[in-house]
């Protein structure tokens, strides 16, 4: 189950609403859409929870790009909304590598081995792959901007340590409890 809030900053205060996430297939599409929201360029904080897993904060600052922090990065991989968060720079990633990757292994036999033969190791060699890292792995535990609250009152160290309810933590620092709590 997930949950997804939009805090919103204006000369009044904090502005908050929950929103659907059906339309957002891309972190452009997320930054539009707290880009809609935003009241003179002011900053607004996309909050998306999936229950007990992992949580992201998306800030965007006018036109700046987005600024990001996800919880847990391995458990938000296994989440279409959290693939949305994890770009292939926060991952130390190529961008579009991946892609360009496959493409080249499709056109090129990379194996050595001829069609429909079997790959088969040396004789008395033995296979490295097993102990060598995955380069696509998805890093355990969190990821991202730990500074992206800091400046509205929530320090590193706090959003390590947010667990369960991380949302009216957050909104707490900022000072938007009360405006979320109209939401939930």
């Amino acid at each position: 189950m997930y949950f997804a809030a939009l805090l919103a900053r204006t000369e009044d205060g904090w502005e908050a609403s929950d929103t659907e996430l059906d339309d957002v297939e891309t972190l452009s599409d997320l930054t539009d859409l707290a880009r809609e929201a935003s009241v003179d360029e002011d900053t607004v904080l996309v909050y998306i929870e999936q229950e007990d897993a992992w949580f992201g904060v998306v800030r965007v600052d006018g036109e700046e790009d987005p600024r990001i922090y996800v919880s847990d990065a391995s458990a938000a991989a296994r989440s279409s909304y959290g693939e949305i968060l994890l770009t292939d720079e926060m991952l130390g990633r190529e961008p579009g590598a991946e892609d360009e990757i496959a493409a080249l292994e499709e056109l090129v036999d990379l194996d050595g081995t001829e069609d429909g033969e079997p790959e088969r190791p040396a004789p008395g060699a033995v296979d490295q792959d097993d102990d060598a890292p995955d380069p696509d792995a998805v890093p355990a535990g969190p990821i991202g901007e730990l500074g992206v609250l800091a400046d509205l009152g929530m320090s590193e160290k706090e959003l390590l340590t947010l667990q369960t309810d991380a949302l009216a933590e957050i909104a707490e620092a900022v000072g938007a409890a009360e405006v979320l709590e109209s939401v939930r």
